[in-house]
């Protein structure tokens, strides 16, 4: 699937592509992988009429083919499926070089209309709401051109696909779904049996740095490479006047007493604590309690974070710190680094270790 910066990229695109009409070109979506592939179902490829793409969606021989396919696809008004597999003419066995099989969908956005999930897409970035995305794709096996269904809790934002009882069944098998992946379902409609792609959406990761310190400079560009949104805090207002900050970068003034009320945090938040300072450390990570983050950290030595565990104000309190991976990190930038790979690895919810196993072997 797409990243959420990958996505905000996307919707973009899908934006100044509607306003600057009538420009041609195609989507192109991920819906099924078998083996080892690039990207995972999901991931969207935007190509323009002139060749240009936006986020890519394979490597190699395959991207190339995709982007011919699309700019086919813009000079006409019908979809397409296209598989790379042992059997078609792209040996993807051969040209990846990863034994992997790919189906992508390729729809033509040849009307105005054909983007207008679009906006319930920013939507949901923008109010930093979790979602889910339906497309109807094929009919008993012929693919139709794409209809699509957007929710975010029970709210229907979205929807041209005009089904309520396939819609039901989309929701419904989703709800009782163990992992918040992409999945594709077949299920029967009314219509025959329908083939639906359904991606989670999530909003951007959120990054806040409570300190001016020299690894928080380091972290904060960092975080807005990786596409987070990032607030830098500090309690003491001229402090943050004096910092060169990244454009794109929040500034709050907050004390430990008003962290909560002045910073919003969600679930797909991250906070790492690095005053430079014990006493106000433990009083920020103590008014983090209860705070509904992904990934609490805090920067120190060994040392420093025995001090802050044996106090009672964070008793129970579950926070990374030393915060970071351990990659022999010594510079500011390399403290950045191995905390922004933690950040990573925790919502990815992966352990945080090499790609290799014990016998050199690929996982």
């Amino acid at each position: 699937m797409n990243s959420a910066h990958e996505l905000s990229t996307l919707i973009d695109a899908l934006l100044t592509l509607r306003r600057d009409r009538p420009s041609k070109a195609a989507l192109a979506t991920l819906t099924r992988t078998s083996g080892s592939t690039f990207r995972r179902p999901g991931t969207h490829m935007l190509v323009l009429g002139d060749g240009r793409v936006v986020c890519e969606l394979s490597g190699g021989c395959p991207q190339r083919d995709i982007v011919a396919q699309a700019l086919e696809v813009t000079t006409s008004t019908l979809p397409r499926l296209v598989r790379y597999n042992a059997d078609s003419g792209l040996d993807v066995l051969m040209e990846m070089g990863c034994g992997g099989e790919l189906e992508v969908l390729i729809e033509p956005l040849a009307t105005t209309h054909a983007t207008d999930f679009v906006d319930a897409l920013a939507q949901c970035l923008s109010e930093r709401r979790c979602a889910y995305m339906a497309t109807l794709f094929a009919v008993d096996g012929t693919v139709v051109m794409p209809q699509r269904v957007l929710w975010s809790e029970h709210v229907v934002l979205h929807d041209d696909i005009a089904d309520p009882a396939l819609t039901q069944s989309i929701v419904d098998a989703i709800a009782s779904a163990t992992n918040k992946h992409t999945i594709a379902l077949n299920l029967p409609s009314a219509r025959g049996a329908a083939d639906v792609l359904v991606e989670p959406i999530d909003p951007p990761h959120a990054l806040v740095v409570i300190g001016s310190s020299a690894a928080a400079r380091a972290l904060l560009p960092l975080a807005r490479a990786l596409g987070w949104q990032t607030t830098l805090v500090d309690h003491d207002p001229a402090r943050l006047q004096a910092m060169h900050l990244p454009a794109g970068l929040d500034a709050v003034c907050a004390t430990p007493g008003n962290l909560r009320s002045a910073l919003p945090l969600d679930a797909q938040s991250s906070v790492v604590v690095m005053t430079h300072n014990l006493e106000q450390d433990i009083a920020y990570l103590g008014a983090l309690r209860g705070a509904p983050v992904a990934y609490m950290g805090a920067l120190g030595s060994r040392e420093r974070v025995a001090r802050m565990r044996s106090t009672p104000v964070l008793a129970g309190l579950h926070v990374h710190a030393p915060a970071g991976l351990d990659i022999g990190s010594e510079t500011p930038e390399e403290i950045a680094l191995a905390i922004a790979a933690e950040i990573m690895a925790v919502i990815n919810h992966r352990s945080g270790g090499p790609l290799r196993d014990n016998e050199g072997a690929i996982h």
